[in-house]
Formats: structure tokens, sequence, C-alpha cells
């Protein structure tokens, strides 16, 4: 106000600059370090989803199956693929140690919150590729989570809704919980305000938004899969918002 429209364009910058930092730490603060985020945040889940495919001393044929069609959707290059598998068998490697890579992850990575949040989630949908998690899976990812500055029960909660969101996967769901089902993907219950649902729902769209991602150092071809989250947390809310429409009518 005192220093008119320059006093505003500084302030303006000077929150953006702010915004960076809070975000991303001092390597934020040089935006063509992009390219070494998406590097590393691509090399970690694979490397990670190897060593859980192998926590239970096995990779499973389903397991397999799973990252070729995790491969396919995310439409990568036959030289990407090729070394996506690298990483995986790297990862799978009894002798591997993933705590270095987790240690670059943070260093690189970990000043963002959707970053840490969808390598989880993507390594989470790998331990369900077979339906469910088993004990040697659940305790890999809870480590892993816990390195991420992830608690017992935050890790719970995404636990519970990436599992729901899976419920929707084509945007709708069969089963006779559907409407349970619905409110734990948003992380959410049936006792939740109109006005907390519709801020969970916002917060799910806006952590798996594409643009956001990218910005943020998702590699590009990696978004496919955020967008099915997008899709299943759609199809979740809109069922909790037709309910809730029907009730209120039928009142």
């Amino acid at each position: 106000m005192i220093f008119g429209l320059i006093g505003a364009i500084a302030g303006f910058i000077t929150g953006a600059f702010i915004d960076r930092y809070r975000d991303f730490g001092p390597a934020g603060m040089n935006p063509f370090n992009t390219p070494r985020r998406q590097s590393v945040f691509l090399e970690t889940v694979f490397i990670l989803m190897g060593k859980l495919a192998k926590s239970d001393g096995r990779v499973s044929e389903t397991e397999v199956s799973h990252v070729e069609q995790f491969m396919s959707k995310l439409g990568m290059s036959s030289d990407h693929r090729l070394r996506a598998i690298a990483l995986f068998k790297q990862g799978a490697s009894p002798d591997y140690d993933i705590h270095p890579k987790i240690d670059e992850f943070l260093a690189i990575c970990g000043y963002s919150h959707s970053l840490k949040q969808m390598l989880l989630v993507y390594l989470i949908i790998m331990g369900l590729s077979d339906g469910h998690l088993n004990g040697a899976e659940e305790e890999l990812l809870r480590a892993v989570a816990g390195r991420l500055g992830y608690s017992q029960t935050a890790f719970n909660q995404l636990l519970d809704m990436v599992l729901n969101q899976a419920h929707f996967a084509g945007g709708r769901s069969t089963s006779v919980n559907a409407l349970d089902d619905a409110y734990k993907a948003l992380g959410l219950s049936k006792n939740s305000t109109d006005q907390e649902i519709k801020r969970a729902y916002r917060k799910l769209m806006s952590q798996y938004h594409p643009d956001k991602l990218m910005g943020q150092g998702v590699p590009e071809e990696m978004i496919a899969v955020a967008t099915e989250q997008a899709k299943e947390v759609q199809a979740a809310y809109d069922l909790i918002k037709k309910h809730r429409d029907q009730s209120r009518a039928a009142a």
C-alpha cells in the first residue's frame, strides 16, 4: 500500500519465492532442478517397488504383471522401460540397502508433501496388486512412511483411503458397502458434515492434479496413475453427494 504498484509487484515476487522455499526448500529456489527431482522420484518408486515385491522372500507373477501393467499405463518408452526394470531388479536384490536412496529422495524431493504422499500411494497400489498386503509388505511400507515423516495414524488413514479408492476403479463400485467405502476413500465417515466432505474432496483432487504434480517433480509419464486415483475420488464423492441429496429430498 505504501509503495503502490511497485510494492505490489515486489510483494508478489517475494511471496512466490517464499512459497517455493516452503514447498521445496533450497532445491526449489532453482526451477531448473525439476528434472533432477523427476529422476530421483522415478528411481525411488521403482527401486522401492522391487524391495516391496521381494519383501516376503519372492517376487510373485502377480507382482511382476502389476509392474508391467504399471509401466504400460505410464506409456513408457522402451528405453525408460528397460531403465525401470533395472531399477526394480536392483531394489529386489537381497543385498540392496534402500536407506541411501530414501535419504536422497528426502534431500531432493522431501520438501514437497505431495511427492512424499504420491510415492507412498504408488507403493501401496503395488502392495495391493494381489488384493491384500501381507505382513512383510505392510512392515516395509510402515518403515518407509515413518522415514518420510508419517505417524502411524497418518499412514493408517492413507492406507485406508487408497484401499477404498481402489473400490471405485472404473468410475463406480459394485460393493454392497459402496457408501461406506466412499466415505473411507475420502478419509471421512458418515458423521462428516457437507463442508468437511467438500473440503476433503477438493484437497484430494488438488493432490492428484496433473499440473501440480508435474510442477513439483512427478515425471509426466507417471501422471496417469494419479489421474486414475482422481477418477476414483470423483466417483466416491459423487456417490456421497447423490446419497445426501436424495436423503434431503426424502426428508
